[in-house]
């Protein structure tokens, strides 16, 4: 036993997620107390005038600041509760399917049955697996909505109090936009570990001693967290690069106008883009991945010496790692906005890349603490039908391994998406000689890119493997994503610092304003690639270590890739990931169409628009971008869910095994070059604009040929960083715990064609 009691376990854990949220509350009050003027959309009557005015910027400017946050708000409130209402029927029959498939399993039996691991004693029977599931998946998939819509509340809140900050000087805006940021982080960790704390102790008044049975049926709170994240990516993505795509195109190419220039009809549209997608559909991604890490690691432990002994807190090991990195997060935090202030724009990226820095180092000393307190010296886990013996130092460096690969990772990605760095200053040197070669770079930089992380991920997955088996991979992934409160506050950050500078645009702010919320968007720019890194890496443990609980759950002996059942599975999941991206890419491209086609109708259409003597219809290009959206992400969607469906049941475990192993190793290829292609592509663009270097200058000033070439390479990668490339790896997750959840049905019924053959 380890040195913690039942008792104080369950404190920490409970105290850890209350403090997480009372912190995120906290940091909400500090950004309020930036004032707005007018009725700013989110239920806050503030004033938002500044003591500190730079005489450029009046009162109309404030005016107008909150009149467009009004605008923005309400258009992500309208699409995100228009998509949670086609959701909330998808919740309803895919929670019907779980319950029968389940049920059906043993005929909807209410008969006990022996336990398949802890042999000798009783389990619950079929039918409380399916009716738990049930209501796990629909738990997950509540609070991973709460998680994106929440996150898109606070990102709405802040945008135009990061561009009024922004008049006193870069510092205070850049401590806004970061603690609206940490609002979203601590939010969604926290909540995520509470709701599942709170869903294990309500199901085990139940389950009483069948553990094996309560953590089976938690598997099903990941899968809800993952199918929402699945639709909130992808129709954010597309919404915002449908958006992004058509004001780009005729504003910036056709019209030669500014980015966020208020004449472009699609200005608000793209906007709200950035919320939808960056926002509410990163959320709901990372907070999926959080979720399954914890249930592949809390089910492989229930069927080790943890769950049959009934050893509450080395049960618990994951949500303390978890409760941990609050903490740890939270003290970091104070790093970045109150330790060492910002003051001037050289200082951002560092600040922001000291937070990864910082929170991995304290929360390797956290992890060391939580292993030799929580765990008995040595253990037995659950090894493929074998016991392995395991002390709890090697499960110290699982989780550690985890959490350094994935720092690993995230310097990578930005090394190769900042700016700061030769490979983008080499695509944006590339544009001299037109838009084919800046293509030709970026393709070449994002596949270049794609080497160290793997290289990462592999170590990771040898050492954890060797040293506490699948139970050590799905410590990995919890590792990587400890850090989450501090991961996502600076991915949240990028696209307040983005729709922060939109304001400053629209709103005919002074050069010296917008230069500076430049400067925060470029950083934010970079550490949203850092984020996308850290998901698609974490998803690579994740899915592994899910893989290793179907095939435990399944009750398969051995994955033989020479067998035929298997490596046609392995074959068409390694094919998955390029039908799902052409799916979303030709979405964004049939969606940005109609928003090309409307742009130019405005422009053509309605006198003085280009003279800026009339207002754009706004409204209309937001109403695009919506339909398209809902009805475009219908398709990828269906496709991720109905594919273990439809293997598992036609084709069998077997065949189901290789889908999920082929569409993990191409999936993570195409995610990290996808999102890292598109990022090279936005940052050379910028790079271009910015005309900080000697060099950068000879290839601008915006207009020229050269910055044309990068805006048609950052148009082509928009799908491919926002859309594609992260909603990739919810694929991988999302089919591996699927897989997981209805394995005992395909166990049972699966492999029909096989049976008639």
């Amino acid at each position: 036993m380890g040195v913690l009691s039942e008792g104080l376990t369950q404190v920490l854990i409970l105290v850890a997620s209350l403090v997480g949220i009372a912190f995120a509350l906290f940091q909400w009050f500090l950004v309020s107390k930036v004032r707005v003027s007018g009725e700013s959309g989110n239920g806050y009557s503030d004033r938002l005038i500044e003591e500190e005015e730079e005489g450029v910027d009046n009162f109309d400017v404030s005016l107008k600041c909150a009149e467009i946050q009004n605008a923005i708000s309400v258009g992500a409130t309208s699409f995100l509760f228009t998509e949670y209402r086609y959701l909330s029927i998808f919740m309803g029959v895919f929670g019907a399917i779980i319950f029968l498939f389940l049920g059906s399993v043993k005929g909807f039996s209410t008969q006990s049955e022996p336990c398949t691991y802890s042999k000798g004693n009783l389990c619950k029977p079929a039918l409380a697996n399916a009716t738990f599931s049930t209501i796990a998946f629909l738990l997950g998939a509540l609070t991973s909505v709460l998680s994106g819509f929440l996150g898109m509340k606070i990102a709405t809140y802040a945008n135009a109090r990061t561009t009024l900050q922004a008049r006193k000087g870069v510092g205070k805006a850049f401590i806004t936009a970061f603690r609206s940021g940490a609002v979203m982080g601590f939010l969604l960790s926290a909540n995520g570990l509470l709701v599942l704390y709170v869903s294990i102790n309500l199901f085990k008044l139940y389950y009483g001693d069948d553990w094996e049975g309560l953590y089976e049926s938690i598997t099903g709170y990941g899968l809800g967290g993952s199918s929402m994240a699945l639709f909130g990516r992808v129709g954010g993505g597309i919404y915002t690069k449908a958006a992004d795509v058509g004001a780009d195109l005729v504003g910036k190419v056709e019209r030669n106008i500014p980015e966020d220039d208020p004449r472009n009809p699609a200005v608000i549209a793209d906007n709200v883009g950035d919320n939808v997608g960056d926002i509410a559909g990163m959320g709901s991604d990372l907070f999926g991945s959080y979720a399954e890490s914890s249930c592949a690691a809390l089910f492989v432990a229930s069927i080790s010496q943890f769950g049959i002994g009934h050893d509450y807190t080395a049960m618990s090991y994951p949500l303390i790692i978890s409760a941990m990195g609050i903490i740890v997060c939270l003290i970091t935090t104070l790093f970045a906005t109150d330790m060492f202030e910002v003051k001037n724009v050289s200082e951002i990226e560092p600040s922001l890349k000291r937070q990864l820095v910082i929170s991995t180092i304290l929360m390797t000393a956290g992890i060391a603490l939580v292993s030799f307190l929580a765990l008995p010296s040595e253990f037995t886990l659950f090894d493929f039908g074998t016991d392995k013996l395991v002390k709890n130092w090697h499960l110290f460096f699982c989780v550690a391994i985890g959490l350094w690969a994935g720092l690993v990772i995230g310097y990578t990605t930005e090394y190769y998406t900042s700016n700061a760095y030769s490979p983008v200053q080499d695509v944006a040197d590339s544009c001299r000689t037109g838009a084919a070669t800046n293509v030709i770079f970026g393709l070449a930089l994002g596949y270049k890119s794609v080497i160290i992380p793997i290289f990462s991920i592999a170590i990771a997955i040898y050492v954890s493997f060797s040293m506490a088996a699948m139970y050590g991979i799905a410590m990995a992934a919890l590792g990587m994503l400890s850090t989450i409160s501090t991961g996502l506050a600076i991915d949240a950050y990028g696209p307040i610092s983005d729709n922060a500078g939109g304001i400053a645009e629209m709103a005919g702010m002074s050069h010296k304003i917008r230069e500076r919320t430049d400067a925060l968007d470029a950083a934010g720019n970079t550490t949203a690639a850092i984020g996308k890194g850290f998901a698609i890496g974490s998803a690579a443990l994740v899915s592994l270590a899910l893989f290793g609980a179907f095939v435990s759950r399944a009750g398969i002996k051995a994955v033989d890739v020479l067998t035929p059942k298997v490596f046609i599975g392995l074959i068409v999941g390694a094919m998955l990931p390029y039908w799902f991206s052409a799916m979303t890419m030709k979405s964004v491209g049939s969606a940005a169409l109609k928003m090309v086609e409307e742009v130019r109708r405005q422009f053509n259409t309605i006198p003085g628009l280009m003279e800026g003597r009339a207002k754009p219809d706004y409204a209309n290009c937001v109403k695009i971008s919506t339909d398209a959206s809902l009805r475009e992400m219908i398709p990828p969607g269906a496709l991720v869910m109905l594919t273990p469906l439809v293997a598992g049941t036609f084709f069998g475990v077997e065949t189901l095994a290789g889908i999920l192993a082929g569409s993990l190793v191409s999936g993570v290829q195409v995610a990290i070059s996808a999102s890292n292609t598109g990022g090279a592509w936005d940052n050379a663009k910028k790079y271009i604009e910015a005309g900080a270097s000697e060099h950068a200058r000879l290839l601008g000033p915006k207009g020229s040929d050269p910055h044309k070439a990068a805006v048609i390479g950052d148009t082509i990668g928009d799908p491919l960083k926002d859309t594609s490339g992260p909603s990739l790896n919810i694929l991988i997750k999302l089919m591996a715990v699927e897989s997981l959840v209805f394995a005992p049905f395909f166990a049972t019924h699966g492999g029909l064609l096989f049976k008639l053959l």
